[in-house]
């Protein structure tokens, strides 16, 4: 009795240690992060075979340690190592489909094919965002080659698509709105408070969006979607951290970075931190002579003092410094439900605005300093979704709770002066996003949801002597307290007969509203108005369908409707907008409205060559531009010591842009890919009855990559180029900044055409170490993007060091 007792107790621990330590693990794609089912799982003979189940889990226990293991799904690319090399919870695969089945998200709120979505979308995943090393998140999205990135000072970063800009780009980070009150028609960097570090995925929205997005996405939207806490699926906790060092010598660039996963079973927290120390940075040697730096004002015992440049090339007062936090908590509580938080928290050091740095009065600088201030953001959202519940109205639901905090300052001093000049801003904002989805048949789904946003401006003024620290009132920026509100309901359907045809439609419905109180300004301003009320509605629609006729072809045709509702920023904002202009409030203005055309078509040889071509067309009426107006019957007034001419936001245009994309692949074989795309761009707007050249039209650009990669190296040799715009291709915003801008052979300022050599190569040193390097503009030209006041970095070498623990 007691060997039989013995027995059956050592059978079951046994079986207890047994189950203890069987091994099992999730595949899952590299991409997405979502499980992968119906891999097959197979040693080298196929004498021992697994298949991954619903949610991506297989079990290893029947293979050998020494054995060599194959993961292969038609979908993805083979993947084989070592059982005693598995010692994590997850095995990643990566897409072999070429961005033909990639997943989207930001087309509906909700995850899509990319094929079935009629619009043109660029994509940039964890995998290039690591190999392409991008300093900031504007040099990120300038990596796509679809977007252009204007830049006014180190610290900066403005994209444009399509022929737009600023807030006529709708900026979202995990599927919230980023625009606030307070963007601007100008050049704006909200986009470096997004660490690139950070990111799993950007998607691009190429055109309009505002079906899904309301006011501001006319261009183009740009969304975000940082990683998320990887979860272990088991009893145990895994732990999964990474640590990155990088240095570049164009602008001495210091990065550190760690990012550490706790995952358990049903509880996942990601906690995210980079530091970025910039010094000065150096231009190019090769190029106009404009851009050179020969002298900048330094102060001494308060009394400014022009100084000589020892190195020309050295873009004195760029330098800056930025910290990014990032802390992310999941919660699964069932196999349908999740819950995401997130908290975000980035600040700048001040950073000086280089283009206004090297503006002349005559023969001395104009400005002794001007800075931004430390460009503080902070975001706490909550995101709660539930898939397949099979309800009578939805069947997977997604609501999303946020708040953001925005704060910027500018502090500027004319060269001579005593007086500083402060103005400091900020913004509460708070948002509700209800995303719905429902198969209404086997061919047919429902997208459809519901948004309000509200946003509270504060804004001071004042002026501090330098001398002997006093201070005075003076006008703010805007109307402290003004308020912006916008609630909108949507929907989307889709219809899908067969897997050739795909029909995408929708409506949205908006109502915008702001309020702005002038009282306080008018004791320095005396506008005819002490209240601006504005209650504006838009009803914009849009239209697309994706054909497949046969495995070569795919075409897409979309039309849609988009606008943009006039912000704090256009009603009430009182700046300098040049020198010896004004801008002052404006309280009768209305939306302004898209309209716009798209046709692309995809041309695809059996995955070896693949070309994707699109052609836009956008109309813009009642365009909200600065224009010159008057106050109380007068054209000039004084303001800031100065006699200046008196401008406004106004509907007082309307533009037509249009444009071609071009984007080739050839795959060489399994390891050597050419990729080349470019981007033609055109576009007028009518001013006092004559048309002019698009402010934010960018040059024609492009750029083309040599590939090679195997197991552990990667080799990329491209070349970036940039056509001219010569000064009657100019809009005369942009005329009026000759300092900027290259002058020509009589004298007007014009953007050069240029172009620069690059190599980038990276290289896994071990299993948990990698090394990445970038040589940039490699013959060290001088050139900067259109409109940028700051030149664009020289010769460039960028190391990175990634250390996984």
């Amino acid at each position: 009795m007691m060997y039989l007792i013995k027995k059956i107790t050592y059978i079951f621990i046994f079986c207890f240690f047994a189950n203890a330590y069987a091994q099992s693990v999730k595949v899952v794609d590299k991409t997405t992060k979502t499980p992968i089912p119906g891999v097959a799982v197979f040693n080298k003979n196929q004498t021992t075979t697994e298949v991954t189940d619903e949610d991506g889990l297989v079990n290893l226990d029947k293979f050998l340690d020494t054995e060599l293991i194959f993961f292969q799904h038609i979908s993805f690319n083979l993947k084989s190592l070592k059982k005693e090399k598995v010692n994590a919870n997850y095995i990643y695969l990566e897409s072999n489909q070429l961005g033909l089945d990639e997943v989207i998200i930001s087309a509906s709120n909700f995850k899509q094919n990319k094929r079935e979505i009629p619009k043109s979308i660029a994509i940039v995943n964890a995998d290039q965002i690591k190999f392409n090393n991008p300093q900031t998140s504007a040099d990120l999205l300038e990596n796509t080659g679809k977007v252009y990135v204007q830049k006014s000072q180190l610290g900066g970063g403005s994209p444009m698509i399509r022929g737009f800009s600023t807030n006529r780009l709708l900026i979202s980070i995990d599927g919230v709105r980023m625009n606030n009150a307070i963007f601007r028609g100008g050049n704006l960097q909200n986009v470096i408070s997004i660490d690139p570090l950070s990111i799993e995925k950007t998607e691009v929205i190429l055109g309009a969006g505002s079906t899904i997005y309301g006011s501001d996405a006319i261009g183009g939207v740009i969304s975000f979607y940082t990683k998320s806490p990887k979860l272990s699926y088991t009893d145990s906790l895994i732990v999964d951290s990474n640590v990155m060092l990088r240095y570049a010598t164009a602008n001495q660039e210091k990065t550190a970075h760690v990012d550490v996963n706790l995952g358990l079973k049903k509880w996942g927290f990601l906690t995210n931190v980079t530091y970025t120390d910039f010094n000065d940075l150096r231009m190019g040697s090769h190029g106009p002579a404009e851009y050179l730096r020969p002298e900048y004002v330094v102060t001494e015992n308060n009394q400014d003092v022009i100084i000589e440049n020892n190195n020309p090339k050295i873009q004195k007062f760029t330098g800056y410094n930025q910290i990014n936090l990032m802390q992310k908590v999941a919660y699964k509580p069932k196999d349908n439900l999740d819950f995401d938080l997130g908290l975000f928290y980035t600040t700048t050091s001040d950073y000086p605005r280089y283009d206004r740095l090297i503006r002349y009065r005559g023969d001395n600088l104009r400005s002794a300093e001007w800075n931004y201030g430390p460009q503080r953001w902070f975001m706490s959202n909550l995101k709660v979704t539930k898939t397949s519940s099979k309800a009578t109205f939805y069947d997977n639901i997604k609501a999303t709770f946020a708040y953001q905090n925005f704060e910027e300052s500018r502090i500027d001093r004319d060269f001579e002066d005593i007086i500083r000049n402060i103005h400091e801003e900020s913004v509460n904002a708070l948002s509700f996003n209800l995303d719905l989805e429902k198969d209404l048949s086997k061919k047919s789904s429902l997208f459809y949801g519901f948004e309000y946003v509200f946003n509270k401006v504060k804004s001071i003024g004042y002026t501090e002597n330098i001398e002997d620290n006093t201070t005075e009132n003076t006008v703010s920026r805007y109307p402290d307290g003004a308020t912006w509100n916008s609630a909108a309901i949507y929907a989307n359907f889709k219809y899908k007969p067969n897997e050739k045809f795909v029909l995408q439609s929708g409506l949205r419905y908006n109502n915008v509203t702001q309020s702005a109180d002038f009282t306080a300004n008018n004791q320095y301003l005396n506008l005819p108005f002490d209240q601006a009320n504005i209650n504006a509605d838009a009803l914009t629609a849009s239209t697309g369908i994706t054909w497949l006729p046969n495995d070569i072809l795919q075409w897409k045709l979309n039309l849609s409707t988009a606008f943009r509702a006039p912000n704090i920023d256009d009603v009430g904002k009182v700046f300098d907008s040049e020198p010896g202009s004004v801008v002052v409030p404006n309280n009768n203005l209305k939306p302004e409205y898209a309209y716009n055309g798209e046709l692309g078509l995809k041309l695809n040889f059996n995955k070896k060559v693949v070309f994707d071509l699109a052609t836009y067309y956008t109309y813009l009426d009642n365009a909200l531009v600065r224009r010159d107006g008057d106050l109380n019957g007068e054209t000039e007034i004084i303001y800031n010591n100065e006699l200046s001419n008196v401008q406004s936001i106004q509907n007082a245009s309307k533009s037509w842009i249009y444009g071609f994309e071009f984007a080739a692949l050839w795959n060489i074989s399994d390891q050597l890919k050419l990729t080349s795309r470019y981007n033609f761009i055109g576009g007028t707007e009518e001013t006092d009855g004559i048309e002019v050249p698009v402010r934010h039209v960018a040059p024609n650009f492009g750029d083309t990559h040599l590939m090679w990669q195997s197991d552990k190296f990667k080799l990329d040799a491209f070349v970036n180029y940039n056509n001219k715009l010569s000064f009657t291709q100019l809009a005369p915003s942009e005329t009026e900044k000759d300092y900027i801008y290259a002058l020509d052979e009589n004298g007007n300022p014009y953007s050069p055409s240029w172009y620069t050599l690059n190599f980038r190569t990276q290289y896994q040193l071990a299993e948990d170490t990698i090394v990445t390097a970038t040589l940039e503009n490699i013959t060290d030209q001088r050139y900067k993007t259109y409109s940028s006041g700051i030149a664009a970095p020289g010769r460039n070498l960028i190391v990175s060091l990634t250390y996984s623990l």
